[in-house]
């Protein structure tokens, strides 16, 4: 299980989320053929992880702000995951030689844009989730249950949201990175 302080937790967030941000930027340099560069059919570019990340941002921050604007909870000193939140959020976590997770195919970027704008669209939502996180200072993480893309009648708590979504970010993020030290690879 996952337990810290609120303070530390809310700290740790922003400035993971806050690295997104700074490493995103940097793809503004790259053309779009880097962009949209893929090694085979099977794998996603660069834009398409970020249209993914997307995807899930389209649905977890609406629910979140909703989630926060509706509590009347106080804030706690300390967050603590529930056991199914802290399994996804830690299943997120890239691994060495880990086994690739099959996406569902309304979060599947193939069906979405994978133009400039997606990056764009990721620093938005990098925006709004520091928003969020700072909005969350005030609520009761631990209270506070947010459904689950997969099934409405799954909900975890807030600070398991946070954990997932910041965790899903630093999994394809760090894809990106595989992506582009692949195709330096391939050009040297």
């Amino acid at each position: 299980m996952f337990t810290t302080s609120t303070t530390d937790f809310i700290q740790d967030c922003v400035q993971k989320t806050n690295n997104f941000i700074l490493q995103v930027e940097v793809l503004r340099s790259k053309g779009m053929e880097a962009l949209q560069w893929k090694r085979n059919s099977e794998t996603w570019s660069v834009l398409e992880c970020l249209e993914h990340l997307n995807l899930y941002g389209d649905y977890y921050l609406p629910k979140i702000k909703e989630a926060i604007d509706a509590s009347s909870t106080k804030a706690q000193a300390h967050v603590r995951s529930g056991w199914l939140g802290n399994y996804f959020a830690e299943s997120m976590l890239p691994k060495e030689g880990g086994k690739k997770m099959k996406t569902f195919n309304d979060k599947n970027p193939i069906y979405g844009s994978t133009d400039i704008q997606v990056i764009d669209r990721f620093l938005q939502q990098q925006q709004t989730m520091l928003r969020l996180l700072h909005a969350s200072e005030h609520v009761n993480m631990n209270k506070i249950r947010i459904p689950i893309s997969i099934s409405p009648w799954i909900r975890l708590k807030l600070c398991d949201v946070f954990r997932f979504t910041i965790n899903h970010s630093i999994r394809h993020l760090h894809q990106i990175n595989c992506i582009l030290q692949g195709q330096e690879a391939l050009s040297n």
